[in-house]
């Protein structure tokens, strides 16, 4: 029987060879799609079932050879792994789950954790398109998680797989963003106004923040503001590092014009309350809840453009801004912002010559009923932007309540400067009045021989975490910073007031720092008191303090096995993963290229069955 079953699809591989997988029916929609090269001869279109774990991608590279695509990190390619594929000159077609065991060489993997759904060529493309698992349980296999993930994409112009460093490219990309902007609907009365700078000459400094203050549009009655996108000027989008935008109370008293944000005139780092954010590499944003304005609302908002002009270029003008929609369709709740992190400036410092460096800032919502003058409903959290400078490596938020950690609310351990971008939940957070919030930064010093302070630089640093939640309150900020005397006695140093400490911290320049002097300010800096500073956007300030608590690491799911995976002997095998293993000879496994289609067209209930019975020899 077994072999009238292998002849049945052998048959059917005949007739339906993986070349031909994909021309068989429609393939469902991929709602995701970026270009991963210079040129755009590389066009990536991904997909994902977060329930299921499972994320399938469809790579088109413009080659009639090999194309592969994986995952590395940000150090090395040695250690990626590869899924390559192509359609050879005879047209049978071939695909693999490989990886590289050094910057050059491939290896096919023993566990083969890709599913091919299918693979063609035609004059001009190479098309291939697999899933696989979010964690596989074979090691040379990168996870797909919720942190930022280093795509790497490469290709040949024949068809032996070879790695070429022309042809290999590397872009950061969050693959798991929940909420597609196409998946919402557009109302019907939908305007749009652009918030913009105007003709501003871009200075040639290093770092600059140019600050105006716009009206929004004149309404008759409330309107909700339900997505953004960043309006660049073209040969600037390098420059323009970040665009923030904030609302103003509408008791502020604005200047005008265009100013430096945290320059001589301090009129124009007022309006604290951030409403919009956007920073390099970061695409446009739908709510899930509507920021309003009209009567009650805000009727100004603060234009910040930080530039970074590292190469001093002159002449450089700019239009930059935000362009946002907006309607008289009223969602339930207005949405609101809530910064979180370190207290930027001059508290925070990090050592030079750090391999890792911990930040901690904290926030404390127990007076947030007090500030706003009334009970503060549970703060629906349902989207975050995280942000810090060129030094940051990790970031995340964690909550907790009555002493007690609930959980990491967001995070990412492989952050990129160059990718800043809104990110959705995938689920809401509910904050109750009285829980602690945490920022933790992770940064890494190795290339800086000087202490690294806070401050709005590029070459400083930041801590920061955006909540987007509803409905919205007047809090804007609550950041932590910890006490610098307590910091300045446990390195010796002996001071009497904060400013003291401070210019004590900034007299360690000549400090020689080593691990274990590192490792003391980090810890000293854990434990030293925090004071919160919390703001309204009205500015109304109130202080409290409190401790840094230890964050409880996030334990990893299970590993999901392919069927026609394996786990290698020597491989440790979690427990609870979720699909027993099928083995199949090599041989077998050549015959079977097809199966994945065989699975569509006939269930995977009655291909089970199928291959189980070939395995038992009935």
């Amino acid at each position: 029987m077994a072999c009238a079953l292998l002849s049945w699809l052998l048959l059917f591989t005949a007739l339906a060879t993986p070349s031909q997988c994909n021309r068989l029916g429609p393939m469902p929609r991929l709602r995701y799609s970026r270009f991963l090269d210079p040129s755009n001869a590389v066009f990536l279109r991904w997909d994902f079932d977060f329930e299921a774990e499972i994320i399938t991608f469809e790579l088109q590279v413009r080659t009639a050879g090999w194309v592969g695509l994986g995952v590395t990190d940000r150090y090395s390619r040695a250690g990626s792994d590869l899924v390559v594929g192509g359609v050879s000159p005879d047209g049978n077609v071939y695909f693999s789950d490989q990886h590289l065991v050094d910057e050059d060489t491939l290896e096919e993997d023993g566990s083969q954790d890709a599913e091919l759904q299918g693979l063609t060529e035609d004059a001009v493309y190479t098309t291939m398109r697999f899933s696989r698992p979010f964690r596989s349980c074979d090691p040379h296999d990168q996870d797909i998680t919720s942190d930022t993930v280093r795509v790497l994409a490469a290709y040949g112009l024949d068809d032996t797989p070879k790695m070429d460093r022309e042809r290999t490219f590397v872009k950061s990309i969050f693959l798991l963003q929940i909420v597609h902007p196409d998946d919402l609907d557009a109302p019907e009365d939908t305007i749009i106004h652009d918030l913009e700078i105007t003709d501003f000459l871009i200075p040639e400094d290093d770092t600059t923040y140019a600050c105006t203050f716009l009206p929004l549009p004149i309404v008759s009655k409330k309107h909700h503001i339900y997505k953004f996108e960043p309006k660049l000027v073209q040969h600037n989008e390098t420059i323009v590092h970040h665009i923030l935008v904030y609302a103003c109370g509408n008791a502020s008293a604005l200047p005008t014009g265009i100013s430096d944000c945290y320059g001589a005139d301090p009129a124009f780092s007022l309006c604290t309350q951030v409403i919009v954010g956007w920073a390099v590499g970061g695409l446009g944003w739908r709510w899930r809840g509507h920021l309003y304005w009209g009567a009650l609302g805000p009727q100004w908002i603060r234009l910040e453009i930080h530039y970074s002009n590292f190469h001093n270029l002159p002449g450089l003008y700019d239009s930059s801004g935000i362009r946002v929609y907006y309607t008289a369709h009223l969602r339930k709740f207005d949405m609101g912002v809530l910064q979180l992190g370190i207290f930027t400036f001059p508290i925070h410092f990090i050592p030079p010559g750090a391999e890792s460096f911990m930040s901690y800032g904290l926030c404390k919502t127990e007076k947030f009923e007090e500030m706003n003058g009334a009970p503060v409903p549970d703060i629906q959290v349902f989207g975050y932007l995280l942000h810090t400078h060129l030094a940051g490596r990790a970031i995340q938020a964690v909550q907790y309540r009555n002493g007690t950690q609930l959980r990491v609310i967001c995070k990412d351990d492989a952050y990129d400067f160059n990718l800043q971008e809104t990110r959705d939940l995938p689920y809401r957070v509910v904050i109750k009045p009285g829980d602690e919030l945490l920022v933790e930064c992770r940064y890494q010093t190795l290339d800086r021989n000087s202490l690294t302070f806070g401050g709005p630089s590029t070459i400083n640093e930041m801590c920061l975490i955006f909540f987007f939640y509803y409905p919205r309150n007047n809090v804007s900020s609550c950041q932590g910073y910890p006490d610098i005397i307590y910091v300045a006695h446990e390195l010796g140093e002996e001071v009497s007031d904060s400013m003291e400490g401070m210019m004590g911290m900034m007299a360690m320049s000549n400090v020689e720092w080593t691990p274990e002097s590192i490792k003391k300010v980090e810890k000293a800096c854990k434990e030293a008191q925090q004071t919160v500073i919390i703001k309204t956007i009205d500015e109304l300030v109130e202080n409290t303090t409190g401790w840094i608590q230890d964050i409880n690491p996030t334990p990893r799911g299970p590993c999901l096995e392919s069927s026609g995976g394996k786990v290698e002997p020597q491989d440790k095998t979690p427990a609870g993963f979720r699909e027993a293993p099928i083995v199949l000879s090599r041989a077998s496994s050549a015959t079977l290229r097809c199966l994945p289609l065989a699975a569509l067209l006939f269930g995977q209930g009655a291909l089970s069955w199928l291959l189980a019975t070939l395995q038992s020899g009935i």
